[in-house]
């Protein structure tokens, strides 16, 4: 079949890399270092796809505002000291390939900072993989359009032509900001029925799942 997008961008937390359980752990841990009361699982789950400091805003408002950056600073000590210990989701290795090999354009808008992508991809050999990457502390974040804007220009794709696939709100969000469609996946940090209210073309429940209609459908 003739093929749909040129390009197709990820999301990375929660929807490539398994670490959605190790962002809430540590943005837990963050706030008991500074004596607050750390958010529920679902509020910390929530704010993924922020970038770090918006995100904190969010998770733990009561905080003085000048406080953040200190909050920032333990979240990554948190963070970086386990990252070792999460990976890609099953499949997706076999998913991205494929993907290359039919000439798709691959990139990554993702919350993290530049300097944690960059330790990500490093980290699972994926950095080829991807023709472009966008991240929260070198333009807007989510669910800002920009991120999105900046990779179709870069590219020169269509929103019509570019599809966004991720695992919150603020994936979908961005991609209808920017005039895209999307895809969600529900095995990361937002329930199912929230990313419903996108009206996402797919919701995949898995790897296998994504992988199938993408290479049916994209």
């Amino acid at each position: 079949m003739p093929q749909r997008f040129d390009l197709i961008a990820f999301d990375w937390d929660g929807t490539l890399f398994d670490s959605t359980a190790l962002i809430v752990r540590s943005m837990q841990a963050a706030a008991v270092d500074l004596g607050l009361e750390p958010p529920s699982r679902e509020r910390a789950s929530y704010v993924i796809g922020m970038g770090l400091i918006e995100a904190l805003r969010h998770a733990m408002p009561d905080l003085e505002a000048s406080r953040y950056p200190e909050l920032g600073q333990r979240y990554r000590h948190h963070y970086f000291a386990s990252a070792h210990e999460v990976t890609l989701f099953d499949g997706v290795p076999a998913l991205l390939r494929d993907l290359k090999a039919r000439h798709h354009w691959l990139a990554v808008a993702t919350g993290k900072s530049r300097r944690g992508l960059d330790e990500a991809l490093a980290a699972v050999d994926m950095k080829t993989l991807f023709d472009g990457t966008r991240t929260a502390d070198e333009t807007a974040s989510k669910p800002n359009p920009m991120m999105l804007l900046e990779l179709m220009r870069e590219f020169g794709v269509e929103p019509e032509r570019t599809l966004m696939i991720g695992d919150t709100t603020h994936d979908l969000a961005l991609a209808r900001n920017a005039g895209c469609p999307a895809v969600a996946v529900t095995y990361g940090a937002h329930a199912h029925e929230s990313l419903l209210d996108f009206e996402p073309l797919l919701v995949a429940h898995d790897v296998k799942t994504l992988h199938d209609w993408l290479l049916a459908n994209a």
